[in-house]
């Protein structure tokens, strides 16, 4: 029996974005804003990995992020890489880094945080980026990775 292999197509210009652990591969397109997009999106989730055991990659075609919305995504993905793509060769490679502070894209998880009760953005200072850890600026809540909920 011949073996056969389907392939997603390159894309001609825009960003990869690889090594998303497959569990987190959704919370990515949510950090991202992705589903509002009207760009040609690729999304590949459960893939083979020697790096992870399954891993996502998303495809995004002429669509450049700027570095502090694609780092965001270190906060679920620290292992990810971005690609940037120009006329089907990659001229960019580069990790995700996570910032020193995060807004209004997680929520703090004290329930009695002024940020669960009001409507503020919540801020965070990063405490520490692997494994991932966040102090609120208004309680001083300490979130760890396990606990991270993207809002």
């Amino acid at each position: 029996m011949e073996k056969k292999e389907l392939k997603v197509n390159a894309i001609k210009n825009g960003t990869v974005i690889d090594h998303i652990p497959a569990k987190d591969m959704f919370k990515v397109v949510k950090i991202l804003n992705l589903e509002y997009t009207d760009n040609q999106i690729t999304i590949g989730t459960n893939l083979d990995s020697a790096k992870l055991g399954k891993k996502g990659i998303v495809k995004i075609s002429d669509k450049f992020f700027e570095d502090s919305e694609i780092n965001k995504i270190a906060l679920i993905a620290p292992d990810a890489n971005l690609n940037i793509i120009k006329d089907y060769v990659v001229v960019e490679k580069k990790p995700v880094q996570l910032p020193q502070k995060i807004s209004v894209i997680v929520r703090c998880m004290n329930p009695k945080c002024i940020t669960n009760h009001e409507p503020m953005p919540t801020k965070f200072d990063v405490v520490s980026n692997r494994p991932v850890s966040l102090r609120c600026h208004y309680c001083g809540k300490i979130t760890d990775s396990e606990h991270i909920t993207i809002i």
